[in-house]
């Protein structure tokens, strides 16, 4: 709530602070000074100078300055200005466009889904592929996390760009990565500079790719406005392996290097042609990979931001580890997450029981609702309070468990693509959630 002024000093000072607290409100303030907006956000001043219950020897003086018959702000008195705000003509006035609250927030640019939470496990649980909720949702909107080569990106648009657009809809497609464009390490997980000018022209400024951005940091791109508050599908495909197959609110930092060391080989950071690099030793190989390769965050992490994002979540292609981690936070029965104890072939029959027998049975692209299977965790800890005692929980209302790297007709990444093709490797998991 914006502070009450009592004198027309404290409500200068007040008007400068709120100005420079919100840099990026202030960029968007320059559009309400165009000439063909002028005239109505000088409207809107007045009236909301009216209803603010400003002191008289504000108000007067306010409404005076601001001559509603003005047409751009060198058509105002800059002394009048100067003396209200402290600033000149032209930055007065968006510095009070900010103070009453006329700058539009950041993320509404972007359209919010509707949806509710029954409304989507309703319609999920009789449509084998969870993309198509796009189609029928009131906003067609995906956020990809570890968006990688863009192939999913790619595929995503080529199925539903053309049948929103001959509904007059449009697709909203934002990307991140943590690779960075400009680095030499992460191979043919970059995306090709053919595939992003493709992206870009078919989907104009609805789509966005953000390289370089770690996914759990995004206060700068939310102020921005680049992202949506909330998206009708948030989704990750292949989520990475180790970041995401250790639970950090269950295993010590030391087991899970020591674990890391024994079951990757051992790995230092080094610099490569001046980059920074991690060099994993595997057999009588040694590996480069971007320094955070081995930054462990846990499932907890991912399961918290895709709830907050998205109406539907989809994880896709989940190799074993990152599934049995996954799965442990999921059930509520705490049996599931012994402490100290990394997940293993050797020890997940034994942990997960009939779980696993019951999972394990499935042919391969079948699927399962996971509360038919055993009861799901109803307080699973946000982000950041995983050991805050008392601290914000959520929950999700739907969980499906399908057997299978991808979905029946729908879009996929390059990475579970590949899987029918890798006849060594386990056949992976993907997971359909709906928050509560």
């Amino acid at each position: 709530m914006t502070p009450q002024p009592t004198s027309l000093t404290e409500f200068r000072h007040l008007v400068n602070r709120r100005a420079k607290q919100s840099p990026a409100e202030w960029d968007r303030s320059r559009e309400l000074l165009r000439q063909d907006a002028f005239g109505s956000t000088l409207v809107q001043l007045h009236t909301c100078i009216r209803g603010a219950g400003l002191p008289a020897s504000v108000q007067q003086p306010l409404e005076a300055a601001l001559h509603p018959d003005a047409r751009r702000p060198q058509d105002l008195s800059a002394a009048a200005l100067k003396n209200l705000t402290g600033l000149p003509a032209a930055k007065a006035i968006r510095a009070l466009c900010i103070y009453f609250g006329l700058v539009e927030p950041a993320a509404a640019r972007w359209p919010t889904p509707s949806l509710s939470g029954a409304a989507v496990e309703q319609w999920v649980r009789s449509h084998p592929n969870p993309f198509n909720l796009l189609l029928e949702s009131d906003v067609a909107s995906v956020l990809d996390l570890g968006a990688g080569d863009l192939s999913f990106a790619g595929e995503l648009t080529d199925r539903y760009h053309e049948p929103l657009r001959r509904h007059e809809r449009h697709l909203v497609l934002h990307c991140l990565d943590r690779l960075d464009p400009d680095s030499s390490l992460g191979g043919p997980l970059h995306p090709d500079k053919a595939v992003l000018t493709a992206l870009r022209q078919r989907l104009g400024s609805s789509f966005t790719y953000c390289g370089n951005q770690n996914m759990f940091d995004l206060r700068r791109l939310d102020e921005q406005g680049t992202l949506a508050p909330r998206y009708t599908i948030a989704t990750c495909w292949a989520p990475a392996t180790p970041t995401f197959a250790y639970e950090p609110a269950r295993l010590s930092a030391g087991i899970i290097t020591e674990h890391l060391r024994r079951t990757k080989g051992s790995f230092r950071r080094t610099q490569i042609h001046g980059e920074a690099a991690l060099e994993v030793q595997h057999g009588d190989r040694a590996l480069l990979f971007p320094p955070w390769k081995f930054e462990i965050i846990g499932p907890l992490a991912l399961l918290g931001l895709l709830a907050e994002r998205g109406c539907l979540c989809i994880l896709g292609s989940i190799d074993t580890q990152v599934f049995w981690e996954i799965l442990a936070q999921l059930l509520a029965d705490s049996r599931f997450r012994p402490s100290d104890t990394p997940f293993a072939a050797e020890n997940v029959p034994g942990i997960f029981g009939e779980v696993f027998q019951k999972l394990e049975a499935l042919p391969i692209g079948a699927a399962v609702d996971l509360a038919s299977v055993a009861p799901l965790r109803s307080d699973l800890p946000k982000y950041g309070s995983a050991s805050a005692p008392g601290g914000a929980t959520y929950a999700f209302r739907y969980v499906e468990v399908r057997r299978a790297p991808v979905y029946p007709h729908a879009p996929a990444s390059s990475t579970a693509r590949k899987f029918p093709f890798m006849i060594e490797e386990m056949t992976p998991w993907c997971m359909t959630l709906v928050p509560a």
